[in-house]
């Protein structure tokens, strides 16, 4: 019983003298702006068509073919990227 009890408490002792880690992810707010504000950059919102984007936003710099299911288009523009699921917008994330 007391092997037990010492061995419990060994094993005990080792699990809390491990080191804790973790990792902290910190996400800088790219402008302080929304979106489509007058301090911020222009560009497409959610649920837009592919078609919707290239009438207001022109045609992009590159189109790069869908990957995945399901597919996920990108569109770069000079200082943003558009992504796609299928034909409507998913995000817009400004280049840094």
């Amino acid at each position: 019983m007391t092997f037990r009890i010492t061995t419990l408490s060994a094993t005990l002792i080792c699990i809390l003298a491990l080191p804790v880690s973790a990792d902290v992810l910190l996400i800088e707010s790219i402008h302080s702006a929304p979106i489509n504000s007058e301090e911020g950059i222009p560009r497409p919102t959610r649920s837009m068509s592919m078609d919707q984007v290239s009438q207001r936003y022109g045609q992009p710099l590159t189109a790069h073919p869908s990957v995945g299911e399901p597919p996920i288009t990108r569109w770069e523009y000079s200082s943003y990227s558009v992504f796609f699921e299928y034909d409507l917008v998913l995000t817009s994330v400004l280049h840094r």
